[in-house]
C-alpha cells in the first residue's frame, strides 16, 4: 500500500513536472530556458551519482529501476524549477540572486526533507542531512545562473 502511494507521488510529480516544462519554454527566450534545463540537468546528476556512490544517499523507490539516482528530480524537477530561478533572477541584482536563491532553495530543501522522513523515495545515508540538500541545491541554481550569464555575454559578443 505505501509503495503504491509513493509510486503515486512520483507518476504525479512527473505530470506536473511535464506540463511545467512546457509552460515554462512558451517565454522567450526558449534557447535560454533550454539550456538551462540541460545544464541544470547534466549537473544535478553527476552530483546525484556521486552522492549515491559515496553512500549518501538512496533512493529505494524509483521510477526508473535501471537508474541508482532519482531520474525524474535530477532530468526534470529540478532543471524545471531552475528555469523558474532564472526566469524571476533574469534582471536582478546580485543581492536579489542570492535572496531568491534562498526562496528557491529553501522549499526545495523542505520538501526533499520530509520526503526522505515520511516516505521511501529518498533515504539519507552517513552524515548527509537536510543542510546538505539545501547548500548543495542552492550552489547548483547559482553556478547555472552565473554560467548562464557567461553564456549570454559570450552569444552578444559574437553577434
Amino acid at each position: 500500500m505505501r509503495k503504491q502511494l509513493e509510486i503515486t507521488i512520483l507518476r504525479s510529480l512527473f505530470v506536473v513536472g511535464i506540463a511545467s516544462f512546457f509552460n515554462l519554454i512558451r517565454k522567450p527566450p526558449i534557447k535560454d530556458w533550454v539550456i538551462i534545463f540541460l545544464l541544470k540537468s547534466y549537473i544535478a546528476s553527476i552530483f546525484d551519482a556521486i552522492f549515491v556512490k559515496k553512500g549518501y544517499l538512496k533512493y529505494p523507490v524509483n521510477l526508473f529501476k535501471v537508474f541508482d539516482i532519482s531520474v525524474l528530480f535530477s532530468y526534470l524537477i529540478f532543471p524545471v524549477t531552475c528555469i523558474y530561478f532564472n526566469q524571476v533572477t533574469r534582471n536582478s541584482s546580485l543581492l536579489g540572486i542570492l535572496a531568491k536563491c534562498l526562496l528557491f532553495s529553501a522549499p526545495s530543501a523542505l520538501a526533499e526533507h520530509w520526503l526522505e522522513r515520511k516516505t521511501n523515495l529518498i533515504k539519507y545515508k552517513k552524515s548527509w542531512n537536510s543542510f546538505y540538500s539545501f547548500g548543495t541545491i542552492a550552489c547548483t541554481f547559482l553556478m547555472v545562473r552565473f554560467l548562464m550569464i557567461i553564456i549570454r555575454k559570450e552569444s552578444r559578443k559574437q553577434n
